[in-house]
């Protein structure tokens, strides 16, 4: 294991963590990956192959695992293995209770209402409103549930003050 710190500044950076930790399959993927570099392969033989790639792009996009290619056997394919970048944590910020609540509901919660922000969300920034501030307005939420949120939806990343697609992870 690396002796690396993850040192989280921003609150919004525990979303990841918190998705990860309070799911057992994600929890299962991210302790097989602090132990060796694997493939989605590999780690779909410990858990539901589903629940392996929904877990890479959550880590991925929290910034807590390394990817590299594996090289094959001869005549084979190289595949994308994955290892934990971190082994210990550090939280070093201060923010309101309220927003810290968000944050946590957003991060342990499975409720449809957070399913359905997360469609109306996605919807305006298709229909080109990105402003988190304007979103959090229209739907009466917080600029910080809004980017919470945002780290939940796979192909959406919060840059700056705005919402952006990214390419769908593969």
């Amino acid at each position: 294991m690396t002796g690396h710190i993850r040192i989280v500044n921003d609150p919004l950076d525990l979303v990841p963590l918190l998705i990860t930790f309070n799911d057992p399959d994600f929890k299962l993927v991210y302790s097989q990956l602090t132990k060796n570099w694997m493939t989605e392969e590999e780690l779909s033989k410990e858990a539901d192959s589903e629940k392996v790639r929904e877990c890479i792009i959550l880590l991925k996009k929290g910034n807590l695992i390394e990817e590299k290619w594996r090289m094959p056997k001869p005549g084979g394919k190289p595949a994308m293995e994955f290892k934990t970048t971190y082994s210990k944590f550090r939280a070093n910020f201060q923010c309101p209770m309220d927003d810290l609540g968000d944050i946590i509901h957003i991060s342990v919660s499975n409720n449809g209402d957070l399913r359905n922000k997360a469609d109306e969300i996605i919807k305006d920034v298709r229909a080109g409103n990105n402003s988190v501030n304007d979103i959090g307005r229209k739907y009466g939420i917080s600029p910080v549930f809004v980017k919470g949120l945002a780290k939940r939806i796979p192909n959406l990343e919060v840059k700056g003050q705005g919402l952006i697609f990214v390419e769908k992870p593969e």
